[in-house]
């Protein structure tokens, strides 16, 4: 991977907080990483110090070999070749749609801006819109009027704040696809905050995941999804069972059954979908039944322990009814007590 934005130990103290906190992240070109993690850890004040909207207090960034901020060394925003789409968007309300987009690229000849703009309006789709102004438009073409701003000055690398979080249901989906297919088609270096974990697995070809100020794992999606090297980064990725256990012979045995262990561990971690009903298995008493739309959400309780788990509506069993359950071990993790983290299960 050929490393286009690179962060070393970045930190950022208000006072006695540390809002972001020795934080070390490359982005690769081309490809589109998202940074995941709960309100407040700390992914907007990161996007800012990289954007150079504030300083960092310690650590260096680095562009394509360019140092932008380190000890004595803070590269203003406007010289640092890097876009940032707002959450709130941040248009100009006296602007057309081909007006805000041309904003930022008087440098140009008028042929080659007029170009520009008709380019990335086509691009986004909103070619049909180039007259009208914000106020007149709905949330997810006032978001891609923003995103089409930021890439028509083909920036180095692109940032986005939240980019979907003022939409709703199936526009926020529309929106997304629109957006990531603009960014593929440029072929972009993007960073995206987000705190939604599946609007983040779906986008990102990379991932990082925020935790206090702090980078806790990064990787694939597929990779932190399924192999997180804590209970507390397996929870930034969605539901999990954290069910106890004993290693003995090789295997880590819990109340919902055993999947093979290399080292010793007190605790599995289990996805919902990682608890399968099979013919035969360990007992489990159903203590709730929910319809979830395209699987019934369960409840199961064994050994005192109770756990969530999944079941084709078709397969779904009664409240009350015992099932045999068996634990896939792609979707499970032992997680030593000495240490936060974690080996297959």
């Amino acid at each position: 991977m050929r490393p286009v934005l690179e962060l070393r130990g970045v930190a950022r103290r208000y006072g006695s907080i540390r809002a972001v906190n020795g934080v070390t992240l490359t982005l690769g070109a081309g490809r589109i990483t998202c940074l995941l993690g709960p309100s407040g850890c700390g992914k907007s004040t990161l996007l800012r110090l990289i954007a150079g909207l504030e300083p960092a207090d310690d650590g260096e960034i680095h562009l394509g070999g360019r140092v932008l901020s380190a000890p004595a060394v803070h590269v203003k925003a406007e010289a640092r070749d890097i876009g940032l789409v707002f959450q709130d968007y941040a248009l100009f309300p006296h602007l057309t749609v081909r007006e805000n987009v041309a904003f930022g690229l008087q440098s140009l000849a008028p042929p080659e801006r007029t170009a520009r703009v008709e380019a990335e309006l086509a691009r986004v789709r909103l070619d049909h819109r180039a007259t009208a102004h914000p106020r007149s438009l709905s949330g997810g073409e006032r978001q891609r009027v923003a995103l089409a701003r930021a890439l028509a000055r083909e920036p180095s690398v692109l940032l986005l704040d939240e980019p979907f979080s003022g939409l709703d249901g199936p526009l926020k989906a529309d929106v997304r696809d629109a957006a990531l297919a603009a960014l593929r088609a440029a072929g972009s270096t993007v960073l995206i905050v987000t705190h939604d974990a599946e609007e983040a697995m779906l986008m990102a070809d990379d991932l990082a995941l925020m935790h206090r100020g702090a980078i806790v794992q990064t990787g694939s999606p597929r990779d932190c999804y399924l192999k997180p090297v804590s209970l507390l980064a397996a929870g930034l990725l969605g539901d999990l069972n954290a069910l106890p256990a004993r290693v003995a012979g090789g295997m880590a045995v819990t109340a919902f059954g055993a999947v093979a262990a290399d080292h010793d561990g007190d605790v599995v971690m289990a996805r919902p979908e990682a608890l399968m009903l099979v013919d035969e298995g360990a007992p489990a008493l159903v203590v709730e039944s929910r319809f979830a739309g395209d699987h019934m959400a369960l409840i199961l309780e064994a050994g005192g322990v109770r756990a969530r788990a999944r079941a084709p509506l078709d397969q779904a069993p009664a409240v009350n009814q015992t099932v045999q359950v068996a634990l896939d071990p792609d979707g499970c993790r032992l997680f030593s007590p000495e240490s936060p983290s974690s080996s297959p299960a």
